[in-house]
């Protein structure tokens, strides 16, 4: 996630506490949880709120590789278009095609019913615990590294 609108932990909504502490998050306000070498992926509540109302979701193709740290989709506000960038390596598996109706969801329920894609990972490299992640968002104030 990057070019999303500078925003502080608390103004988005979120605390230290209210970051989910079972998944990993990136330094570009991805999420992903891991669950027998597949991963869920989807943007965080602190990104969600940066980017402002989503009107549409550009995903990666089932079936397609993404790398880790690569751009691999864009969402769309009524003020901004970000990159969604992979925070694994592997293979698509599925993609939330609800998004494609109400691609609100991503705002409304970024940790649930928002999720963007599932992957076969093959590679994680730099996954932030939620401690470290509400670290990086209130030393950076949402800016990329």
């Amino acid at each position: 996630m990057t070019s999303a609108p500078r925003l502080s932990l608390e103004s988005a909504g979120e605390t230290a506490l209210s970051i989910p502490r079972h998944l990993r998050y990136t330094w570009d306000h991805e999420w992903l949880v891991v669950d027998e070498g597949n991963a869920t992926v989807g943007i965080t509540a602190f990104a969600a709120k940066a980017l402002g109302d989503v009107v549409d979701v550009r995903l990666p193709a089932v079936g397609s590789w993404v790398e880790a740290g690569e751009s691999c989709g864009r969402i769309e506000s009524l003020t901004a278009v970000s990159g969604l960038y992979a925070p694994a390596s592997g293979r698509v598996l599925e993609v939330n095609t609800a998004l494609t109706d109400d691609p609100g969801v991503v705002n409304s329920a970024p940790y649930t019913g928002g999720w963007l894609f599932r992957l076969r990972v093959e590679n994680i490299a730099g996954a932030l615990s939620a401690d470290a992640y509400a670290a990086h968002c209130a030393h950076t104030q949402g800016d990329r590294r």
